[in-house]
């Protein structure tokens, strides 16, 4: 049985975007098929039940934006602020965030393959029942998130740090782990847990990733 390490492992925090304090109102701009943004702020729109390839977003903020049902593709965030946007039941493919933050938002139920986070900070997320499947997340901290039933299957995971997260039977199966971190996580459930060669678990989530770490190794305890 694999070995999860308990104590040490830094990680590196994420950068910050680079955005500008003053930014143009997006004044009716619309998410579609190869748009370029660069330098808006959206306030309280909605991109609801789209189709939408090639999009680069860059210095730009999104505040109350609603991107729900919505399909990406092939689409970029970069230097991006995502404060209380749904993105529930988004299907996102080869879709990558880059030094971006994303605040206090619904990830409810959505889909995400194949695409890149790299200096990403999520705080105060729902992305219960997600997917982020054959992902590559890098340099990303998820902290005071609900994670619970999150698939997290074939993904890369290097320099990632959860704190203060309830990831209840998330699913490792066939990661792969450079370097990462929970700290004060519920780990209860967590499945392919012997996926996770590398981690370090601080505080009680220890025992209960050693729980289903047994429970892979058909070690049964009366």
């Amino acid at each position: 049985m694999r070995q999860i390490t308990r104590q040490g492992g830094k990680v590196k925090a994420p950068e910050a975007p680079r955005i500008s304090s003053v930014l143009r109102p997006a004044d009716g701009a619309e998410l579609e098929d190869d748009a370029i943004l660069k330098g808006l702020r959206f306030d309280g729109y909605a991109f609801v039940g789209l189709e939408v390839e090639a999009v680069e977003a860059d210095g730009c903020s999104f505040a109350n934006t609603r991107f729900t049902g919505t399909s990406l593709r092939q689409t970029q965030f970069s230097d991006c602020q995502l404060d209380t946007c749904d993105f529930s039941q988004v299907s996102a493919a080869d879709v990558s965030l880059i030094r971006s933050t994303v605040t206090g938002s619904r990830l409810t139920g959505s889909s995400w393959k194949s695409g890149t986070f790299r200096d990403v900070r999520l705080s105060g997320c729902v992305a219960t029942s997600g997917m982020l499947r054959h992902m590559k997340i890098y340099t990303t901290l998820f902290e005071d998130c609900r994670l619970a039933g999150i698939d997290f299957q074939f993904t890369e995971f290097h320099n990632v740090k959860f704190v203060n997260c309830d990831m209840t039977g998330a699913q490792f199966g066939n990661a792969k782990v450079g370097s990462m971190r929970f700290e004060n996580c519920t780990l209860l459930d967590v499945g392919g847990a012997a996926h996770l060669k590398g981690t370090t678990v601080a505080g009680p989530g220890s025992m209960e990733l050693a729980l289903s770490l047994a429970r892979e190794a058909g070690v049964v305890f009366e």
